[in-house]
């Protein structure tokens, strides 16, 4: 396995466990969104750059995501 592959994996590895636990925190969206940007620069050192232009589209989707869940979400108590 070339470092590039084990690379993906871990990326696409990270976007699903952040996914799976983004009702826990939104932290962990965060972290999908990460993940997300990870796995964009997988697609594009790849040479898959349709996969690394969704996967961007997907960064830019979660951030906002947290950016308006971090925003509406009520303080702690």
């Amino acid at each position: 396995m070339t470092p590039l592959t084990l690379f993906g994996l871990f990326a696409v590895t990270a976007m699903l466990v952040a996914y799976a636990l983004e009702d826990r925190s939104p932290w962990f969206i965060l972290a999908f969104a990460a993940a997300c940007a990870l796995g964009s620069i997988y697609g594009f050192l790849q040479g898959a750059w349709p996969f690394g232009l969704v996967e961007a589209i997907w960064a830019v989707a979660a951030v906002r995501k947290w950016y308006r869940t971090t925003r509406l979400a009520p303080p702690d108590a």
